[in-house]
């Protein structure tokens, strides 16, 4: 697959994941998070299983496979999702956001230091640039930075795991399809957040019998495009382009979720979200190192013909 389809594909990702957002907001109002996430993964391991099988890429992982999509499902599942929840619950939302926009930071330095894959100094400044774009639009919110709390370090850590994650998930690539692997670390992941749900949250389950109907068409729709849809599309990325340059994307999520919220939650935007908006794509042309590819591209064509 070419370099800029799987941008593209990046970027549609970052799309569902911010719109995500809103919804996620709703569903955790009716259900609590750790029991409704188990079944909302859950329901995305069995689409994206249906999809694979559609698509007859599916089959049984090898006993080594199965160590990394344990592992995987641990942190990129389990981990993220339990942390998250959690830190959500006891920070604030611009700490939230803060701390989540240094994914892309930290991938690059725990690449660097893990895998041996050093990037360039135009993608480093893609990184700052994203982080700065990132920055602009969670402080347009006006709250400031709050002080730090247990919250703040449960986000972090939920933003850290979900790093390794993507580092497993690019070790595994070597022969085990991403979007097949997703499906075994959702199967995987959502079994443990219930066993979890069970214990922390006894009884959650009985509400669902008691949610309105609109509750399932939510339910349905992040669990299906954000999860499943989103998560395989973006695992499959990793595979390709590596965790360095798929994770400079997950700067756009920030913007998208400020955006779900404009629509879907009657949130206003302003000037520093459009800011925030130019530095996070400046980061992404350059992090990416798209800016790069088509710099060399156009002087390899003009040393071949000047004239041009």
């Amino acid at each position: 697959m070419k370099m800029w389809k799987v941008y593209v594909i990046l970027v549609f990702v970052m799309m569902l994941w911010g719109f995500n957002l809103p919804m996620l907001k709703y569903l955790v109002a009716q259900i609590g998070p750790v029991t409704m996430t188990s079944f909302r993964i859950l329901l995305a391991s069995l689409v994206v299983f249906i999809i694979l099988a559609a698509m007859k890429i599916l089959r049984l992982p090898t006993k080594q496979e199965w160590k990394w999509i344990m592992l995987g499902g641990l942190l990129n599942v389990v981990g993220h999702h339990y942390f998250l929840t959690q830190g959500l619950t006891q920070t604030s939302g611009t700490n939230a956001g803060l701390i989540l926009g240094t994914g892309p930071v930290l991938t690059a330095i725990l690449t660097s230091l893990i895998l041996r894959n050093y990037p360039s100094k135009i993608q480093w400044l893609g990184v700052l640039s994203g982080l700065i774009g990132v920055s602009f639009i969670i402080l347009a919110g006006g709250e400031g930075v709050a002080t730090g709390s247990i919250g703040d370090f449960l986000v972090f850590l939920a933003i850290l795991v979900q790093v390794l994650s993507y580092l497993v998930i690019s070790k595994a690539a070597r022969t085990l399809d991403p979007r097949v692997m997703t499906a075994y670390m959702f199967l995987f992941g959502s079994v443990v957040l219930f066993v979890v749900s069970l214990i922390q949250e006894p009884g959650e389950v009985m509400k669902f019998g008691e949610v309105p109907h609109i509750f399932w068409l939510i339910f349905a729709t992040s669990a299906i495009f954000s999860t499943a849809i989103g998560h395989m599309l973006y695992n499959q990325s990793v595979g390709i382009a590596g965790p360095s340059k798929a994770a400079i994307f997950i700067n756009f999520n920030t913007f998208f979720s400020l955006l779900g919220s404009v629509l879907f939650l009657g949130e206003e935007i302003g000037l520093r979200h459009f800011v925030g908006l130019i530095f996070i794509v400046i980061g992404v042309l350059l992090g990416s190192g798209a800016a790069e590819d088509l710099w060399k591209k156009r002087k390899e064509k003009f040393e071949k013909d000047p004239v041009q």
